[in-house]
């Protein structure tokens, strides 16, 4: 062959981050090392892979045709390793999970992976549902756990399953007293939520549509915890997924609204990239999150015991 493996690594590297200097810091390379093996690469083949714009490298046709058959072959390349050290079948994995699924299904989720297959290796970024979609778009991650809608054309989207958020207050706000409120009602008070671009923001403002400008929105948060916490403190009200209140709601230090009419349900999904190759690893993990949700109907209901803790060593997490 007149490619070598680690001149594809890099080509795949500087394709995901379009550059030259992020692409060398993810490989443990000096830039001058990976600049130097793009080049070769592209001149044994007489090609150009990036149109370049100052220090920005953006990939060109071919390069964007060439990048999923790229990844596919460093992917099959790492099963091939994996089996001549004895561990057929056992995939490291780049994962994209939205806050929600993260802070709460994700890590029990990777955890149950990692004792299956504790020679395992996972990554998991911590996003919004905007930047996930944009990380799997880019073959940064291998797939994404997310809350919101996902319209890219390049993404496969999978119903996961279903979520509800729900307004709640501290115990000593007004509305707590018979914790329901009409939508008049939801105006006139002061309101702390998620950040747009998130699936939370998404829903909310969805289901809000009708008096979404009347609302008095005093603080956006990118944190489910931070946005309880101001809640507790009495700052306002909020609105994010049920299964981030759980415990609270159990120990009585947040109190659930409820509003007639208000449909603030959704739905949890896969995202995955069309062109990306499936490995064992990554349809292992699907299926895994498929099983642990096939006899409920809502995400709060999922019970998955962390028997894996230990494990969690294996996993690296990500972003916010």
């Amino acid at each position: 062959m007149r490619y070598t493996l680690r001149q594809l690594e890099v080509f795949v590297a500087v394709g995901r981050y379009e550059s030259a200097s992020r692409a060398a810091e993810e490989l443990g390379l000096s830039q001058s090392a990976t600049s130097t093996a793009l080049a070769e690469l592209e001149k044994q083949f007489d090609i150009r892979l990036f149109d370049r714009f100052g220090k920005r490298l953006q990939l060109n046709e071919l390069g964007r045709q060439l990048l999923p058959k790229a990844i596919e072959l460093l992917d099959r390349a790492d099963e091939v390793e994996a089996a001549l050290n004895g561990e057929a079948g056992v995939g490291h994995l780049r994962i994209g999970a939205t806050l929600t699924i993260g802070n709460y299904l994700a890590t029990l989720l990777v955890g149950e992976y990692l004792r299956r297959h504790p020679a395992s290796h996972i990554k998991m970024a911590v996003h919004n549902t905007a930047t996930v979609v944009q990380q799997v778009a880019h073959f940064e991650l291998d797939f994404g756990l997310i809350e919101g809608d996902c319209q890219h054309p390049d993404l496969q989207v999978e119903n996961w399953v279903a979520d509800e958020l729900v307004i709640f207050c501290a115990p000593e706000h007004p509305l707590a007293r018979t914790g329901k409120a009409t939508l008049a009602e939801l105006t006139r008070v002061p309101w702390i939520v998620r950040e747009t671009g998130s699936g939370t923001r998404q829903t909310f403002d969805a289901a809000m549509r009708h008096v979404l400008s009347k609302l008095d929105i005093r603080l956006e948060l990118e944190h489910t915890e931070a946005i309880k916490r101001a809640v507790e403190s009495g700052l306002g009200i909020g609105c994010i997924s049920r299964l981030a209140l759980k415990d609270a709601f159990r120990r009585g230090s947040l109190v659930p609204i409820h509003v007639d009419g208000l449909d603030l349900s959704r739905q949890f999904h896969f995202v995955v990239h069309k062109q990306k190759f499936r490995t064992p690893g990554m349809l292992e993990f699907l299926q895994l999150c498929r099983d642990v949700a096939e006899n409920v109907s809502v995400s709060d209901e999922i019970v998955l015991l962390n028997r894996a803790a230990p494990m969690l060593a294996g996993a690296d997490r990500l972003g916010s």
